[in-house]
């Protein structure tokens, strides 16, 4: 399970492997749900513990840093216990395979974790 990395990212190659399991690790503990809203646009639900907020603003943020073709945007849902919110991740639209492949290795891994 690939994802595809534009020439436009300027995260130090060697750190790549390290970002990407911290996606992996947010998607197999957090997120619940991945909906393709359109080829720029995708729906993340994700639910946890008190602090989830905080732990995606900032990886989401750093990742803005070095990708900044990504827009993340988090609202937060009412949740019974700890948090719930839902991430939005829109791309122009020369980033759309990149886009594609994040949602695919999200939808992969939740499936994973249901099985």
């Amino acid at each position: 399970m690939s994802i595809a990395i534009p020439d436009a990212c300027t995260l130090p190659t060697a750190e790549r492997p390290l970002r990407l399991a911290e996606f992996d690790a947010l998607f197999a503990t957090a997120v619940r749900r991945v909906d393709r809203v359109g080829p720029t646009r995708a729906r993340l639900r994700l639910t946890g513990p008190a602090g989830l907020g905080a732990t995606v603003r900032d990886l989401t943020a750093r990742e803005t840093a070095c990708c900044s073709f990504f827009t993340f945007t988090m609202t937060p849902e009412p949740a019974g216990e700890g948090e719930a919110l839902i991430l939005d991740v829109e791309v122009p639209a020369q980033y759309a395979d990149v886009l594609a492949s994040l949602a695919e290795r999200a939808g992969t891994i939740v499936a994973g974790q249901r099985s």
